[in-house]
């Protein structure tokens, strides 16, 4: 298969592990932009094996269609992305990456303790949130939403 050729939806399915309908469903979102061929049948570029590798691991990591379309729209489609493509667009989503990082350790270290949610069942609450004083700044979780017990 030469470049000009492309390469099969079948075959992209193949190479990703994405069903033939969620390719289908990607380029409906604008997400790829295969052509076709002159037998009308949808052909795509091997850099589209990376876009869609890009989707499927930018959806695990939280991060909606929407702005996953944002940074892939700022890809070339008439050449292969490059190694600089992808380092800006590596440069939005690492922001947004280390705050749902920071969110995760904080989880990962304070859920055993009290976390300013008023339910008032651990020993620690009395000392964390007497009388569920973290209720006067909000709903939820204000401890883990970013509150501090201290104030």
């Amino acid at each position: 298969m030469s470049a000009a050729e492309g390469l099969s939806i079948g075959e992209i399915a193949a190479r990703t592990g994405l069903a033939v309908s969620a390719i289908r469903y990607y380029e409906e979102e604008g997400l790829i932009a295969p052509w076709r061929n002159s037998a009308g049948r949808r052909r795509f570029q091997r850099s589209d094996i990376r876009r869609l590798s890009f989707v499927m691991i930018a959806q695990q990591f939280g991060f909606t269609l929407p702005q996953i379309r944002v940074e892939l729209d700022r890809l070339p489609r008439h050449r292969a992305p490059t190694k600089a493509d992808w380092t800006r667009i590596s440069k939005t989503f690492r922001s947004g990456l280390d705050t749902r990082i920071a969110r995760l350790e904080k989880l990962r270290d304070t859920l055993d303790g009290c976390i300013g949610c008023g339910c008032l069942s651990l020993e620690v609450c009395a000392l964390y949130n007497p009388k569920d004083r973290a209720a006067e700044r909000g709903t939820g979780p204000r401890y883990l939403l970013g509150d501090s017990p201290d104030k």
